[in-house]
């Protein structure tokens, strides 16, 4: 019986884990060694055989066994990383009956590694779970980094289960080395196509008090604000951006592009002539004015017009310049869904059509939407029933968690327009909400 050192887990939410790391430097090593002997005491205790998991919650006071799990974790690539050994490897062969290949006095720790569990969730939404199809992957690579996934470009993302999207884990010989390495891969990694928490992590792994180790299992409730503040307002380069990938994408649709007629850089014959696009980013709508002339391409926005040029690059990558700012951008669409990736971050806009009524504009205040795809479990309101702000109308249920859905205001139920056992888009229509009618008799 051997134990491996212990992982530190207090970055929770929700009491699940979002970032784990070896080893824990809240630990001293008399505390370290009585924690990883009351764990081989009680495996001893069972008789288990196999890998396993030992936890524990401790205090400036002590340490207090909570459970053991009988198996390997989501997070035992940490372990790995600092212990150099194969821990699905040695649970296989005590499955075939061979002996432990070391003993504990053979098992040493080195350095510091350091993992984030990469979900589709929305953690502007309150984490909701997302789904879609994946149009951008783009992992991280390097010295000490190291990627767990089963997903690429390609896959979709259903709400049937649980939605960790991959592992992200980075090595270094002290925790501060680990924790840049895993910050500067949480950037390069590049995920479009479905929301992701990869800005919450970012924003999390650079709070002051996880960088000096400050922490407890409340932090992550107690700066959630800060955590998942709203992103900025478009920049101009933002927009330039989108309005590039409208241009190669109507470029990459359209045949005889040898064609004068076809060019997207802004050239024309004589004088020059407009085009407006809007965009939509949440609440938020932009719109732009691209002239083009004899000079090429420029953009109006916010009051200014800058000069616009881009080049496309392989793959969905393009470089572009506005004004005298140039960079590189990704974009990656779902039908007018795009989603950018700009050295600012990413941000995901609609592209709105002129031609086509905006579903989500023509949408009255009082219909109650489906805000991601699931499945409904339970109807709790009865139309025509009075029910106050707040009071429970229906249960979704995606990716193992069940959602409430509440009454935006006093009222009632006008209409329902889904049944338990429905499988609904983001958006579905569930019922019709009349606000101002909680006196409304029940039927």
């Amino acid at each position: 019986m051997v134990s491996l050192f212990e992982r530190e887990c207090t970055l929770q939410r929700r009491h699940q884990k979002v970032v784990e790391e070896a080893l824990s430097i809240a630990l001293t090593a008399e505390r370290r060694d009585a924690m990883a002997a009351a764990a081989r005491s009680a495996a001893h205790a069972a008789g288990y055989v196999g890998a396993g998991t030992v936890e524990f919650i401790a205090d400036a006071a002590g340490f207090y066994f909570i459970e053991m799990n009988t198996r390997l974790q989501v997070e035992h690539p940490v372990t790995e990383m600092i212990t150099g050994l194969d821990l699905v490897e040695w649970q296989l062969r005590v499955a075939m009956g061979d002996k432990l290949p070391l003993r504990q006095d053979e098992i040493a720790a080195n350095g510091h590694a350091i993992e984030a569990r990469i979900y589709a969730e929305d953690p502007d939404k309150g984490f909701l779970p997302a789904s879609g199809t994946i149009r951008t992957w783009r992992e991280p690579s390097g010295d000490g980094i190291r990627v767990d996934t089963g997903f690429r470009a390609g896959d979709a993302i259903t709400p049937y289960y649980d939605p960790l999207l991959t592992k992200l884990i980075a090595f270094g010989p002290d925790r501060p080395q680990a924790l840049s390495r895993l910050v500067e891969a949480l950037d390069s990694f590049e995920i479009a196509g479905v929301t992701t928490n990869l800005a919450f992590l970012k924003r999390l792994l650079r709070h002051p008090q996880v960088v000096s180790g400050e922490i407890d299992t409340g932090f992550i409730e107690r700066e959630i604000s800060a955590l998942t503040r709203s992103a900025p307002s478009l920049a101009a380069l933002d927009i330039a951006a989108a309005c590039v990938a409208v241009l190669l994408r109507e470029q990459s649709e359209q045949t005889g592009s040898d064609s004068p007629w076809n060019r997207t850089d802004g050239w024309t014959l004589t004088g020059r002539r407009s085009r407006r696009l809007r965009f939509r980013e949440g609440a938020e709508r932009y719109d732009v004015v691209l002239w083009y002339a004899r000079d090429g391409l420029r953009l109006e926005f916010g009051g200014r017009s800058e000069r616009l040029q881009f080049v496309p690059r392989q793959g969905a990558v393009f470089d572009m310049c506005l004004g005298d700012a140039p960079e590189r951008v990704s974009a990656a669409w779902s039908g007018r869904e795009l989603d950018l990736n700009t050295p600012r971050g990413p941000r995901k806009l609609h592209w709105v059509d002129p031609f086509l009524a905006d579903i989500s504009e023509a949408a009255a205040g009082g219909r109650i939407v489906a805000p991601m795809p699931g499945t409904v479990t339970r109807i709790l309101a009865e139309p025509g029933v009075g029910l106050q702000r707040g009071a429970p109308l229906l249960v979704l249920e995606a990716m193992k968690m069940e959602h409430t859905l509440r009454a935006p205001a006093d009222g009632r139920v006008k209409a329902l327009r889904c049944a338990v056992g429905d499988f609904v888009q983001e958006g579905t229509e569930l019922a019709d909400f009349e606000a101002g009618a909680a006196e409304a008799e029940a039927v």
